[in-house]
């Protein structure tokens, strides 16, 4: 009795994110945003305000990540065969376009105060961004065992240690200003930070952009992929590749392999799922052709020999 094929219309996703984890770094990025953004208004620090429209970027980030989770559980249907999954990828790039408007936000204002100094209280400025780092540590310390594997994990981990780095900027601008008085550390710490959420905003809309133009992922190479599909054995030729990404851990492929022997088929679909799942390519769909479809793409369509093959990823045991 043949062992039983995996279910082929579940698509292929990274390791599960640690859900309660996130759920309780979400709730204390978000209640610390909103101490950040109260104490930097009352104490006149832009760097605080700053670091609370970077901690407002993570929220967004973290808020993603949990609803990604519960929108992967959504099963495909008949109008959606890849569910919901590519509004992570709207979401983010909305994400990416309001961080881009925070950043001008402080910098114009950097600008102003560096042109026209503003009393700061430097005792509360110093008091809330100690606690800033004080919490963004206790976040890192909850993902740090987990970030290596789940791909949400890893972002958010990346994200909270952003905040942890603003934290420190805005502390020692809070040292500066409390030691010294020089209040240009303000504006000046105000505009580090900035450019901290730009870099991080520029990359959140590049990777979006390429998921909805489905550009090859930056770890795929195509020539990699080819060369892998000649290698195995039975595999003449290999034409109409295309490598896309349908959400963040689901990489998806299709093409065409020339296999004159009908015989060798069943093993050449073996071995191609095998060479895409080392590439990290779980949603392999090949169509198998006895004569080159390039050159005999007309005489194909009617050849019974000529099929379409769909690979399913292969499950963890």
């Amino acid at each position: 009795m043949p062992p039983p094929r995996a279910d082929c219309t579940q698509l292929p996703r990274g390791p599960a994110a640690p859900l309660p984890r996130l759920r309780a770094v979400l709730v204390l990025t978000g209640i610390f945003m909103v101490v950040e953004a109260v104490g930097g208004w009352l104490s006149g620090s832009l760097a605080l305000l700053a670091d609370a429209g970077h901690m407002l970027a993570d929220v967004g980030a973290l808020a993603l990540s949990l609803l990604t989770a519960w929108i992967a559980q959504r099963p495909a249907d008949n109008y959606k065969t890849y569910g919901y999954l590519r509004w992570e990828i709207l979401a983010a790039l909305v994400n990416g376009a309001a961080l881009f408007g925070i950043a001008g936000w402080v910098v114009m204002e950097a600008i102003q105060r560096i042109e026209q100094p503003q009393p700061i209280q430097s005792g509360l400025f110093l008091a809330v961004a100690a606690a800033g780092l004080v919490v963004n540590l206790i976040s890192l310390s909850l993902l740090h065992g987990s970030h290596g594997g789940s791909l949400n994990a890893r972002g958010a981990y990346l994200h909270v240690m952003g905040d942890a780095l603003g934290s420190v900027g805005a502390l020692a601008a809070a040292g500066i200003i409390a030691t010294t008085g020089w209040t240009l550390a303000d504006p000046l710490a105000s505009i580090l930070l900035s450019l901290l959420i730009l870099v991080g905003a520029w990359r959140l809309m590049r990777e979006s952009a390429d998921i909805l133009l489905e550009s090859v992922p930056r770890h795929v190479s195509l020539p990699e992929v080819q060369r892998r599909m000649l290698g195995v054995g039975g595999v003449s030729a290999v034409h109409d590749l295309h490598v896309w990404t349908v959400t963040s851990g689901m990489v998806a492929m299709s093409g065409h392999a020339v296999v004159p022997d009908l015989e060798a088929h069943p093993g050449v679909l073996d071995g191609i799922r095998g060479e895409m799942l080392r590439l990290g390519i779980g949603h392999v769909t090949i169509q198998l052709e006895v004569e080159d479809g390039c050159e005999e793409a007309g005489a194909m369509a009617h050849r019974p020999n000529a099929g379409h093959a769909h690979l399913g990823h292969s499950h963890p045991h």
